[in-house]
Parts: structure tokens; C-alpha cells; sequence
């Protein structure tokens, strides 16, 4: 008995199927998984890479189509001119909040140089009506909005369109030669 179980041994090994084929494919998709992502750290360009690549490319067609016209296209009526909308100043108390604050900036439009008769024409004529819906924009803008010049700036450029509406739009955009924002 002793000697049959001996000799059942090496066929039971004989009969287990070889690891060998297992540990071959494991390293096969191993080294795939490391190849691509070797291929794609090295190889596949960063955001800032392809923004460059794109702003270049952007830039040549743009200087080979005036190359090709001969001209410049930009012309003076093009130019954007500053037109000074006032200098604002305002003491209130955010929302939320129990401290007063005091805002003040100096504004500017943007205009092309042939509309900026038309606009200071309807700038003199309403200017009261700016003043005053600036004046409620920034009471009821919270800190965060006021913190955020972005933010103000498009409330307000928005506001200025409305009021001085004129078909097509004349204000191009607006900017602010300075703000503040400070506790009183």
C-alpha cells in the first residue's frame, strides 16, 4: 500500500496542468500596461504644449492672410477709444453682512472712434439713470461678487448697454481705471 501511494504522487503532479503559460501572459499584459503608459507620459503632449502649438499655428495664418491682402485690416475706425463714464463712489452695508463698506472706482467704456459722438451724446443725456442703477448694483452686490472684478464687470457693462441702448451696441466693453473696496 505504502508503495502505491508513492507511485500516484508523480502522476498527480503529471496530471496539474503548468503554470508556465499563466505567468507567461501575466508579464505579456504587464509590459503592454507599462509600454503605454511610458508611450503615453512620453509621447502624448501636455495641455500647455498643445495651447502653444495652437496658439503659433493661429498666429502664422493670421500674419500669412494679411501677408496675402497686403494690408493691414485693422483700420482707425476699428480702434477702440477709452471714454470716461465717471468716478463712482458708495458707502453701504453688504448683504449679510453688518459692517459698512465704501466702494469706489472710475469706469471706461470702450468705443470705436466713430461712435464716440453718439455715445457721449446718449452718456450726457443719461447719466443720471447710470448713476443711479450703479448705485443699486453695488448695494446689493455681496462681498464675494465685489471681491470678484469679473463678476461686477460684466453686471455693470451689462447695465450700461441696457441704458444707453443704441442699435448696434456702442459700448464694446468697459474697465476700470481703479476699485476699492474698503470697511468704513
Amino acid at each position: 500500500m505504502a508503495e502505491n501511494d508513492t507511485s500516484e504522487a508523480p502522476e498527480a503532479e503529471k496530471s496539474k496542468p503548468s503554470k508556465m503559460p499563466l505567468i507567461i501572459t501575466t508579464g505579456f499584459v504587464a509590459l503592454v500596461v507599462i509600454v503605454e503608459t511610458l508611450i503615453f507620459f512620453f509621447m502624448v503632449p501636455s495641455a500647455d504644449d498643445v495651447a502653444a502649438l495652437a496658439e503659433a499655428r493661429l498666429i502664422k495664418k493670421v500674419e500669412e492672410s494679411m501677408q496675402e491682402d497686403g494690408e493691414e485690416t485693422l483700420t482707425d475706425e476699428d480702434e477702440l477709444q477709452e471714454f470716461q463714464m465717471g468716478q463712482y463712489g458708495y458707502v453701504f452695508t453688504p448683504p449679510g453682512s453688518d459692517r459698512e463698506q465704501r466702494v469706489e472706482f472710475n469706469i471706461y467704456g470702450l468705443v470705436k472712434e466713430p461712435d464716440q459722438s453718439t455715445l457721449e451724446a446718449l452718456f450726457n443725456e443719461r447719466q443720471g439713470r447710470l448713476r443711479d442703477r450703479m448705485l443699486e448694483e453695488v448695494r446689493n452686490a455681496t462681498m464675494n461678487e465685489l471681491e470678484q472684478l469679473g463678476l461686477i464687470k460684466r453686471r455693470i457693462s451689462a447695465i450700461s448697454n441696457e441704458i444707453l441702448e443704441h442699435k448696434p451696441t456702442l459700448l464694446q466693453g468697459i474697465g476700470f481705471n481703479n476699485f476699492t473696496v474698503m470697511a468704513e
